[in-house]
This record gives C-alpha cells, structure tokens and sequence, in this order.
C-alpha cells in the first residue's frame, strides 16, 4: 500500500512541475478566401483596366495615395506577366480590376464582410499590437458591364511599420502575386 501511495504522490509532484510557453504567433503569417468565377478569362480577354471606383484604402490621412500606387504597380506586374495588357477605361476593356485596402483601425472584420461579402478572419492573438496591426486587402475582377465583381479574393495579414518603402513593395508584390495566382496567364 505504501508503494503504491508513493507512487501516486512521486507521479503527481511531477506533473504538477511542468510549464509550458506559448509562442508569439508569427506576424508575417496571412490568410486568404477567394470566391467567384474566372471562367470568361481567356486569349480573347487581354485587355484590363483599372476600375473607376475601386481603388479604395482605409487607413490613416496621408498614405492612400502612396498605397494605391503600390497596388497599382503590383497588380500591373502581375497582369503583364500573364500577358494581359492595361488599357484605358474609355478602350473598351475586357475586364476591370480594382482593388481595396483596410487596416483594422479604420474597418473592423464585421464591416470588411458587410461590404466585400467576404472575410478571412485572421485571428491577432499574440501579435504586439504596438508594432504590427492587421490589414486587409480586397481584389476584384470585373464583366466590365457588371456592377458585381465576377471574382474576388481578400487575404488578410499583419503590417511591419520598421519596414523600408523596398521591403514593403516587395512584400506587397508577393501578396498580390499570391492573391493573383489563380488568374489564367493567355
């Protein structure tokens, strides 16, 4: 009896000494939802315009047109790789692309699903939030006669404010790369 008393007692002193971390998730990860039908992209369908409303960032006073810039040039590397060639809105394009921007600050996930139908939920457990804050970034191709997108994509990640202007180009020419994967190259 008292061996097994012993045992018992030995048993739970030494479960009763272990700890355990919980690692800081990591803030570069991202996640991504994706809906709708690229099926009308083909070699008759080259031609793209940027949208003429689409081209909307929610964040603090004086970055929106740093970013639609960025955007902008990453989507247009991303097209041309796949042989689609941009053209004017006036020219009769075969498919409009926008595209919108939210840091968490301005546009609660709630919001970001109220107004793209769509949210990945990326969850900011063990994220500093003195030093990354969540972003959403929305892509849209457009039937240029279409009020509705005919395929969306919106991924959601963290944002680095230590980043450089290349750091970050660059990072944004992987997501949208990323985001843009599923577009047929013609």
């Amino acid at each position: 009896m008292f061996k097994k008393l012993s045992c018992l007692l030995l048993t739970f002193i030494l479960t009763a000494c272990v700890t355990v971390d919980v690692p800081k998730s990591n803030p570069t990860r991202a996640t991504m939802v994706t809906s709708g039908d690229l099926s009308f992209l083909s070699s008759n369908t080259p031609r793209f315009a940027w949208h003429p409303s689409l081209a909307r960032v929610a964040a603090e006073e004086g970055v929106n047109d740093k970013v639609v810039d960025l955007m902008r040039s990453s989507m247009m590397k991303v097209m041309q790789s796949k042989g689609y060639h941009l053209v004017s809105v006036d020219e009769s394009p075969d498919l409009l692309l926008g595209f919108g921007v939210a840091l968490e600050s301005q546009m609660s996930d709630t919001q970001i699903l109220d107004k793209a139908g769509l949210v990945p939920g990326l969850s900011t457990f063990g994220v500093d939030a003195d030093k990354h804050e969540k972003g959403s970034v929305l892509l849209a191709l457009f039937h240029p006669h279409m009020a509705e997108p005919a395929w969306r994509v919106l991924a959601q990640g963290f944002t680095d404010s230590d980043q450089s202007r290349d750091e970050r180009q660059q990072r944004v020419d992987e997501l949208v790369s990323l985001m843009l994967a599923a577009v047929p190259s013609i």
